[in-house]
């Protein structure tokens, strides 16, 4: 997945209302300095090696977002890196289903 898609009206964070407020959390405390500093320095030598996990509710299926990665986007994002690997799941009624197809890319509204 290109990193140009983790945007505020692509890809979101779930725990921040904008990536730049996960950016300055992460730049204001000091486990968080640590952690984006050793997954920069990693990223740089071994690439992303855990993928970011993206989640879709059925309900609101324009509503794409990061459940799990947001150290490793932003790292990615101020790395200027070009894409990023991810596993994706829709959320329903039912629960949570990964997927192991193609991403729908028709979510993002492109």
């Amino acid at each position: 997945m290109p990193v140009r898609m983790l945007s505020d009206r692509l890809i979101k964070p779930t725990e921040y209302t904008k990536w730049r407020h996960a950016e300055q959390r992460f730049a204001r405390r000091n486990e968080d300095r640590k952690i984006m500093a050793q997954l920069k320095e990693a990223i740089l030598r071994d690439g992303l090696r855990e993928p970011i996990e993206l989640g879709i509710s059925e309900r609101y299926p324009t509503d794409v977002y990061v459940a799990d990665g947001h150290h490793r986007a932003v790292a990615l994002m101020q790395l200027g890196a070009d894409e990023f690997p991810f596993h994706w799941y829709w959320i329903n009624n039912r629960g949570v289903l990964w997927e192991t197809g193609p991403f729908p890319f028709h979510t993002l509204g492109l």
